[in-house]
């Protein structure tokens, strides 16, 4: 782990590779899993607020899926996360030639709201647990990323490089800068 500021960071960020690859994966993260996306406090009022602005590029389902369940639900871990159809897609996903999209993001896209999407959505796949009053980095493997991961190897590009975006919205540019320069000290360590 790489301790910066209040974060300490796996190494497994730096060292594994990953590019998304939607032609091949379909947008499979929307699609597949038990629950859906992980949100934060200050982003449940931001769905509230922003839900009439989003919903023009939901799915039918998906509006179903949120006016019986709410923009957000508790899950079986106690999560609160966006809901789900019929238990499998996220409600905010909507297709485009088979590929799930972010509705929220779509939104965002076109300047009718200021949230962008989930932080859990835009790090991914990089999750993060509080722990002791510390924020810790971790790097989730999932089979219906192993697209990503081949893509990232080819193009030879870090976890941390992957999601620098999101990265500087939830930390900031210093705090990028900082575990940038950590990668390069191990990446010199290592030859």
């Amino acid at each position: 782990m790489i301790a910066i500021d209040q974060t300490l960071v796996s190494e497994e960020i730096i060292k594994r590779k990953f590019v998304c690859d939607l032609n091949a994966c379909k947008g499979a993260c929307c699609v597949a899993g038990e629950s859906g996306a992980p949100l934060t406090k200050n982003e449940l009022a931001e769905l509230r607020s922003s839900y009439p602005a989003i919903k023009p590029f939901m799915t039918p389902e998906g509006i179903e899926a949120v006016e019986k369940q709410g923009v957000f639900v508790v899950d079986s871990d106690g999560d609160d996360t966006t809901p789900l159809v019929d238990g499998k897609q996220c409600a905010f996903a909507y297709f485009k030639n088979d590929i799930a999209f972010c509705a929220i993001e779509e939104a965002w896209n076109e300047k009718k709201i200021k949230f962008q999407k989930p932080i859990s959505c835009h790090l991914y796949p990089v999750r993060i647990e509080t722990k002791n009053n510390y924020d810790v980095l971790t790097y989730e493997k999932w089979e219906v990323c192993k697209p990503a991961c081949q893509c990232g190897q080819e193009l030879n590009t870090p976890v941390y490089q992957f999601v620098k975006s999101a990265l500087i919205r939830k930390y900031g540019k210093k705090w990028f800068m900082k575990l940038d320069a950590a990668a390069h000290f191990l990446a010199k360590k290592k030859r």
